[in-house]
């Protein structure tokens, strides 16, 4: 038999999963981070889940693939050790870089905010020992790195938010005159089989000395793998805390100032946004035994009446982007089963409008949604979103990243063309 080992590294913990070649779960690990994340907290981990493998798969272990989460860096040595602190993903330090890149970089580019990978790059060499640096990595890139003993080799999805062309396939030139780029990664596409696993890891867990690493992805796009989404116009929208939406579409398409950007998906193209609404502003009101009562008592065939803009505080990114406009929750009838099909509504028609605007910017025209996160158990909210969005709803039959990173791993993304 031949198995394919996915670590997720989330915001919150790290998680693995093995896969046998028909993409059957044979194993699954996890444990959860402390507070403070950092290098250190992610290699222990990294080692933890790999003693975790039983004997018998990790002797037949043939590719392990990491997925991470976007825009968190590290500067590294020659021997992979870390000489700068982690900068988390929502790390806003690099301000003043921030403002630097808006004056070198294409209008309205990904990298222009505090928290990009570029920004933090900046940051970072100017208070990091950069006489010591060798590479500027990715969480994903460093955590594959252990494993095989090479830096310096990033993908294209999680090297988007640094800098890296995505269309053209290269560093472009306004990041290649910045100082110290040399220290940039070399990209190749997500799955890519980077090399085997070093000797010294392979005898002390008992993995296969052939078990290939391959280039990783980010969190949010393991997850996106997961679902099993192929044909441009399916999507996921991921009903967590907020609503995210993911569609695969023929053209790319960019609107900083809507929240959307594309990631290269082999040939085709990853669109999305993510509106500050979703589950959290739910949770503000019910807990799941109302949201689950109440839930039973709504009609998802009729039309509420109430006209809500379902924020959990000021501010939208997408499909509005308005940093002031305000929750619209009222008025509140006295019945909470009729407040909350207007919430729900209300959630309905800004997934709504987020996928027309993806249209309207060019991209491929919905055709069918797959649900991820806590919202999809809500067989009456799918109802009435499949009736707002016109197009069939389903539940993801898996939305876990590591999954997806093992999914990754054995079937790669195709290679542009």
């Amino acid at each position: 038999m031949s198995y394919y080992l996915g670590l997720d590294f989330g915001t919150s913990g790290a998680r693995a999963c093995v896969l046998d070649a028909d993409a059957r779960i044979i194993h699954q690990g996890q444990l959860a981070f402390p507070a403070e994340q950092s290098p250190q907290v992610w290699r222990e981990a990294l080692h933890s889940l790999l003693s975790g493998l039983p004997a018998e798969l990790a002797r037949q272990l043939r590719g392990i693939t990491i997925d991470a989460t976007s825009a968190t860096v590290l500067m590294c040595d020659a021997a992979l050790e870390p000489i700068s602190p982690a900068l988390m993903y929502h790390d806003g330090r690099a301000t003043a870089e921030a403002l630097e890149l808006k004056g070198i970089a294409p209008p309205n580019h990904t990298v222009c905010g505090a928290t990009s990978g570029l920004a933090k790059f900046l940051w970072l060499t100017r208070h990091a020992e950069v006489s010591r640096a060798a590479h500027f990595l990715h969480q994903a890139d460093w955590l594959a790195a252990l494993l095989t003993g090479q830096g310096g080799i990033s993908d294209y999805h999680n090297a988007l938010k640094s800098g890296y062309d995505v269309e053209a396939l290269c560093w472009p030139e306004w990041v290649l005159t910045l100082p110290n780029s040399q220290l940039l990664p070399k990209i190749v596409a997500p799955g890519t089989a980077i090399a085997t696993i070093s000797t010294e890891l392979a005898q002390r867990y008992g993995i296969a000395a052939d078990c290939q690493v391959h280039a990783g992805t980010t969190d949010s796009i393991a997850a996106f793998i997961a679902s099993g989404v192929t044909q441009p116009g399916e999507a996921v929208t991921s009903l967590g805390t907020t609503l995210v939406l993911k569609l695969l579409s023929e053209q790319r398409v960019e609107a900083a100032e809507f929240g959307v950007y594309s990631h290269r998906y082999g040939n085709l193209w990853l669109a999305g946004g993510a509106s500050n609404a979703g589950g959290g502003v739910l949770r503000q009101f019910f807990d799941d035994a109302q949201l689950t009562a109440f839930s039973a008592r709504i009609d998802p065939t009729k039309e509420s009446p109430l006209d809500y803009y379902p924020l959990p505080r000021p501010g939208e990114r997408f499909p509005i982007n308005d940093p002031l406009l305000t929750p619209r929750l009222s008025p509140r009838p006295h019945d909470d089963a009729e407040f909350l099909h207007g919430l729900l509504q209300g959630l309905s028609r800004i997934e709504a409008a987020g996928y027309t605007k993806l249209a309207e910017l060019g991209a491929t025209p919905l055709r069918a949604v797959v649900t991820a996160g806590g919202g999809a158990k809500n067989a009456v909210w799918m109802q009435m979103r499949e009736r707002l969005l016109g197009v069939s709803v389903m539940a993801a039959n898996q939305a876990e990243a590591a999954f997806g990173a093992a999914l990754l791993g054995m079937r790669e993304l195709a290679a542009p063309h």
